[in-house]
């Protein structure tokens, strides 16, 4: 897991091309994914919590979690130092 990309929105991993966003000349966004980025532009307008109360049923039962408190938990700490929410 130490090597993976991960989304720096939503934390999703980036495996394949068309996981990636894109900026605006169409060309692919190195830093997210195509949920979080599209045409160089934020495709929600919204706050590192409402991003993780979005992200937690996505997450339960996928990677280390195994119950929405886990999630939520992982992911407040985690977020935090994703390139988005940094100086958020």
């Amino acid at each position: 897991m130490e090597n993976m990309i991960f989304c720096q929105s939503c934390a999703m991993p980036l495996q394949k091309d068309e996981d990636y966003g894109t900026n605006t000349d169409g060309s692919k966004n190195q830093d997210y994914c195509v949920y979080c980025y599209k045409d160089g532009a934020f495709a929600q307008d919204c706050t590192m919590q409402e991003m993780i109360d979005f992200c937690t049923p996505h997450m339960v039962g996928h990677g280390p979690y195994k119950t929405e408190a886990e999630a939520r938990q992982g992911m407040a700490q985690f977020f935090p130092t994703l390139k988005r929410w940094k100086d958020a």
